[in-house]
């Protein structure tokens, strides 16, 4: 099993042998299995096979991806049955279109900064689930659209799409808030040597929503076929049908994720919360749950590697104490109580705290060279898979594949084919590849070898794009997305739940998709123009641009593969007690002594 050792050198000067600092390496590592949590063991079995309970916590936590996708793909097909409902066929407005597109992602920014925040402040359990309710508040809200209101002949279709748009702002704050939420929720959970995979698995649920997506989509223009051929008012219920569906998944795990209890690993996590400030050291050891505790290694059943001080300490249950401790309940201290049962006054001292560690964590240059790395790489991923994705249909019909000028329900159709053959082939593959592979290539090669490749098969698109044929053309778009998924749109997610501690996970993975989604709306909101004006060819040689800038970027991100970030903040936090000592006592001894002794 690969696993991240620190240096062989005793860190910032630190002795084995003195009680204080052995403290830091005495960790208790029994009696951590929590809820929906598995201990660090290798039985085996290669890391992309699942225990049930890995297997429920997938079912949990990958709904918010299923729905994202799922959304992902319909608003393809959804605004072209909106263009024949309520424009006569025509184009939708150029700037109205561009906002309908980009609405969701505008949503999810505020959703992902907001609840990866939160998360990070008052606990995943207080806040895990509100997103679902969002996501289902706003997709009854879409299909509550009064298009027979506000349609011809009343010439008003232009606020059906406000509607609509108004309400996927909405959607895009629970489907957003569920990215920090959903990856902090498993990856505080994950066994070390199975987290990328577990991780690639909640992510490759984006995979089933596009093929679920696609299929549910078929089959309701299959039932709906003779009223959208009659051009009937019935027509309103294909999309409709085909938006609300998304309700069945939301409201099968709504109450899993109300009642799922907080992580072992969380909890732990508070206790350094305040603990580097503390000058005394018993204090200190008291409030990271160190004092006077000792491992014992019998090397059965946990995996668990016990060395000496800095040679080592690898499994996810580092840094964790016993669950179940129940001193110091008090706000922001080692076993602060979950945030549903606080006062106004101390959810809002928790938040403030937390506000303040976020910005001690990320002022040192190592922390916010990889918090920039992960933002910058998400950014320019989404520019180029979104740009791409929410406009696959656009795409499909400037290429022909459905059909300049054919009958409504046959565009509608092929449309919806042509992107379950992508699906089929591209986006479902590309995840699972990504899922049996992420454990043994390493995170930092499946993302530039994926930006690298894509970049290529977009530079082959934009420069063929009149003389490929159809087919040519389908195969090249589905390889590009297979490297999209085994590749960047996998690993950016997956980087930011990795290579952070848990007590600043959720925020930094907010950021990290929020920037992400900032691409995507720059992609959503300009393609449509810049397609017109310099035609789609060109856009394609800006989203290969992009990706060999994401590329770039990913070469500040450290490979995490076996690596525990709680471990190495602990090391980073002795680290900076042990130069603060060293530094006391060379100041003492300037001065003479405490006691003028002259340092004798």
């Amino acid at each position: 099993m690969a696993t991240y050792r620190p240096p062989q050198h005793h860190p910032g000067g630190a002795d084995p042998a003195d009680p204080e600092d052995a403290a830091l390496h005495n960790v208790d590592r029994t009696g951590l299995k929590g809820g929906l949590e598995e201990y660090e063991r290798n039985d085996g079995r290669p890391p992309f096979v699942l225990t049930w309970t890995e297997v429920k916590l997938l079912g949990i936590a990958g709904v918010g991806f299923f729905l994202d996708a799922y959304d992902l793909f319909i608003i393809n097909v959804f605004t072209v049955q909106l263009q024949y409902r309520l424009y006569g066929g025509h184009a939708l407005p150029t700037n109205l279109q561009g906002f309908v597109n980009a609405s969701a992602n505008i949503g999810s920014v505020i959703g992902q900064f907001s609840f990866g925040y939160l998360a990070d402040s008052l606990g995943r359990k207080a806040i895990y689930g509100k997103e679902l309710m969002i996501i289902i508040l706003a997709t009854i809200l879409t299909i509550s659209a009064p298009t027979d209101l506000w349609g011809p002949p009343h010439n008003h279709p232009n606020r059906v799409l406000i509607w609509i748009a108004c309400c996927r702002i909405l959607l895009g704050i629970g489907v957003g808030a569920d990215y920090p939420m959903s990856s902090s929720v498993t990856s505080d959970r994950a066994v070390l040597r199975k987290r990328g995979s577990l991780l690639a698995y909640v992510f490759a649920n984006q995979g089933w929503g596009s093929l679920v997506g696609s299929l549910v989509t078929m089959i309701t223009l299959l039932a709906y076929k003779g009223a959208i051929e009659k051009k009937s008012s019935k027509v309103d219920g294909s999309w409709r049908v085909i938006v609300g569906l998304s309700l069945v998944p939301a409201f099968g795990t709504l109450y899993q994720r109300l009642t799922l209890p907080e992580s072992t690993r969380f909890k732990e996590s508070q206790k350094v919360r305040g603990a580097d400030d503390e000058e005394d050291e018993e204090e200190f050891e008291k409030k990271v749950g160190l004092d006077g505790k000792r491992i014992s290694d019998d090397g059965e059943g946990t995996g668990v590697d016990v060395r000496p001080a800095g040679e080592g300490l690898t499994p996810a249950t580092t840094m964790m104490g016993k669950e179940g401790d129940e001193d110091a309940a008090t706000v922001g201290g080692p076993n602060a109580p979950p945030a549903e049962g606080l006062g106004v006054k101390a959810a809002a001292a928790k938040k403030k705290a937390h506000f303040r560690e976020f910005l001690v964590y990320f002022s040192e240059w190592r922390h916010a060279k990889t918090l920039i790395g992960t933002c910058f790489c998400w950014f320019f991923l989404d520019i180029a898979f979104y740009g791409i994705n929410l406009n696959q249909s656009v795409v499909l019909q400037q290429i022909g594949f459905a059909g300049k000028g054919e009958a409504e329900w046959t565009s509608l159709f092929h449309i919806a084919t042509g992107n379950l053959i992508i699906t089929a082939l591209g986006f479902v593959p590309g995840y699972y590849v990504t899922v049996l592979t992420i454990e043994y290539l390493g995170r930092k090669w499946i993302q530039v070898q994926g930006f690298l490749m894509a970049a290529l098969f977009l530079g082959i698109l934009a420069g063929k794009f009149t003389t490929l044929s159809i087919p040519a053309f389908v195969v090249c778009f589905a390889l590009l997305q297979f490297f999209f998924n085994f590749g960047a749109n996998a690993t950016t997610f997956i980087y930011p739940a990795e290579v952070f501690p848990t007590r600043v996970r959720a925020t930094a993975h907010g950021m990290s998709a929020a920037c992400g989604k900032a691409g995507a709306i720059i992609s959503s909101l300009a393609f449509n123009s810049l397609s017109k004006k310099i035609g789609t060819p060109n856009v394609l040689w800006i989203f290969f641009g992009c990706c060999l800038a994401g590329a770039c970027f990913t070469m500040l991100l450290p490979e995490v593969k076996g690596r525990d970030p709680d471990l190495v903040d602990l090391e980073e936090i002795r680290e900076r007690r042990v130069k603060r000592r060293g530094l006391l006592g060379r100041k003492k001894n300037v001065n003479g002594g405490v006691d003028g002794t002259n340092g004798i």
